[in-house]
């Protein structure tokens, strides 16, 4: 059966479009080319990972987290190439939004980055540990905060997309503010084949001249 194409959003003045855009241009497309890329965890032995200057106390369980499909967003700008986003969401029991997963791919462009929207009340100086099945751990730092939420973000070491495409699970581990390890896993069966697929749903932006 042939697969429908699909659902393309013509927008003048969508809000969501432009927050979106927004999104991925402050925290996707501005700062990123500036920062090294995220390398697996003792990559180098003079580099010290980032949390390792504290005790830790323990571990802590984390909430009940639901976690959504991989999906496929894609934004259009006239005159500029499009910008995708593989994304998975958790929410809490309360349908609170707890975690989400991006990875962000301009169009033409070899880099690609990664970004995690977190709860605030972290400690932020841990950054956040993801592992890919049993490899190598890599290391996110905190970037910004806002009232609601904090986000993580790096460039992806191709060598991390490419565990993520074939791995399982996906370990994300975080520190709180009571110095205490906070765990949760998520799928990756889904991401390669989103992330190589059609969009789920394409946002363009019409720009009157």
């Amino acid at each position: 059966m042939t697969k429908p194409w699909p659902r393309r959003v013509h927008r003048r003045a969508s809000s969501l479009a432009v927050l979106s855009i927004l999104v991925l241009s402050n925290f996707g497309l501005g700062t990123a080319y500036g920062q090294q890329t995220a390398k697996p965890e003792g990559a180098a032995p003079t580099e010290r990972p980032p949390g390792q200057e504290f005790a830790l106390r323990g571990q802590r369980a984390a909430r009940e987290i639901k976690y959504s499909d991989w999906h496929k967003y894609c934004f259009k700008v006239p005159r500029t190439n499009m910008v995708c986003r593989t994304t998975i969401a958790g929410t809490f029991e309360t349908g609170q939004s707890a975690v989400r997963i991006d990875l962000i791919e301009r169009e033409g462009d070899k880099t690609a980055r990664l970004q995690l929207f977190l709860p605030v009340g972290l400690y932020l100086q841990a950054g956040v540990k993801i592992t890919i099945d049993q490899g190598a751990a890599y290391r996110i730092p905190y970037i910004w905060c806002l009232t609601n939420t904090c986000i993580a973000a790096d460039l992806a070491d191709p060598k991390l997309i490419g565990e993520m495409e074939t791995g399982q699970k996906l370990l994300l581990e975080v520190v709180d503010s009571s110095v205490l390890t906070v765990s949760t896993s998520l799928p990756l069966n889904q991401f390669a084949t989103v992330r190589q697929g059609i969009p789920t749903q394409t946002f363009e932006q019409a720009i009157d001249e």
